[in-house]
């Protein structure tokens, strides 16, 4: 029997009503097993209560990635920093960020985009790092960026050509931008790395206000034989800690690989 790996985004809930010590604790109480996008500053409270740390940002910035040459020293710079910080916390991700179209064609951002990213894929190989570059949607939250649709990811993995380059599909982006969450996971996964949640629309709660079915998705990935963390990235419209509960147990389903 299998179950998926639970986060949280540390963004989404440490700025509430709760204290960073209390946040923890309750995680680790519910069951989840890692943080996702937590400070620096808090690793060794995430490490104490015997959580691991799911993912963290590899470079700045979103609107400027690595769809710009002009950009590349920096964002080189930047990874191989984090890639030895990540070998060190033993932190398995490493978000990327194409950048903003700003005219750019989409066959060229790709292009670009994998230039930075295939010279820095070895160096994440033998750290045992996946640097994985994340899919948000231009439509709502992130007007212009580049990376936010499947296809296009994909395209810069294979042009990539690494085992340590993959995506961050988030399930509430590409439920705005392109839909078909199951299909898409069922015929796309090896592409991806790690996943995010939230509720759409608004980007809320798990609950049954929003559009998607999570048990259906989670089954879904499940199916693929993943292993790696689901991490909860919703606004909570209520109580903090209840609402990361109840995400929590409507994703902790148990499947039997065949």
């Amino acid at each position: 029997m299998s179950r998926l790996k639970q986060s949280l985004a540390w963004w989404c809930y440490a700025q509430n009503e709760v204290t960073p010590e209390q946040l923890v604790r309750a995680a680790a109480e519910i069951g989840y097993c890692a943080v996702d996008l937590v400070d620096e500053a808090y690793w060794p409270l995430v490490k104490n209560h015997g959580l691991e740390i799911a993912s963290i940002i590899g470079h700045a910035s979103i609107s400027q990635g690595c769809n710009r040459r002009e950009h590349h020293a920096r964002i080189e710079r930047e990874l191989l920093a984090s890639i030895a910080q990540a070998a060190r916390w033993q932190i398995p991700n490493l978000i990327c960020f194409s950048g903003n179209r700003d005219g750019l064609d989409d066959a060229t951002g790709a292009t670009i985009t994998a230039e930075v990213l295939q010279r820095v894929a070895p160096i994440a190989e033998q750290a045992g790092v996946t640097l994985v570059l994340e899919l948000l949607n231009s439509k709502v939250d992130h007007p212009d960026y580049q990376a936010d649709r499947v296809h296009w990811g994909i395209q810069v993995c294979d042009l990539v050509g690494s085992p340590a380059v993959k995506l961050l599909y988030d399930i509430y982006h590409m439920q705005v931008m392109e839909g078909d969450i199951i299909a898409t996971i069922g015929r796309s996964h090896t592409y991806f790395a790690h996943y995010h949640t939230a509720g759409n629309p608004g980007r809320h709660d798990l609950d049954q206000e929003q559009e998607l079915f999570y048990p259906a998705i989670v089954r879904a990935i499940l199916q693929t034989g993943y292993s790696g963390y689901l991490a909860h990235e919703f606004l909570p419209k209520g109580e903090t800690i209840a609402s990361l509960r109840t995400a929590f147990d409507l994703c902790n389903i148990e499947y039997e690989i065949p």
